[in-house]
């Protein structure tokens, strides 16, 4: 009898919006921050970031980031 462990979710969020300039990470409108999701894996969190990063290249104030929620949920599991 085996028993398959699945992987541990490493949630991921994703999300971005214009900056206010391009020396600070500070967004000009809050109301506009577009939230892309949260992932269960780098993998798939880096490959949304990559999407709407290169849909948004023309806007250089235009800016993604992911957050590893898992760090945040639980600091003391590095």
């Amino acid at each position: 009898m085996s028993h398959e462990v699945e992987p541990r979710q490493l949630l991921h969020l994703v999300f971005g919006g214009e900056l206010k300039s391009l020396e600070d990470v500070e967004f000009k409108d809050l109301s506009h921050v577009d939230m892309v999701g949260v992932y269960p894996d780098f993998k798939s969190a880096h490959a949304a970031w990559k999407a709407k990063a290169q849909a948004t290249v023309d806007n250089a104030h235009m800016r993604y980031f992911i957050v590893h929620l898992h760090r945040v949920l639980d600091p003391s599991d590095d």
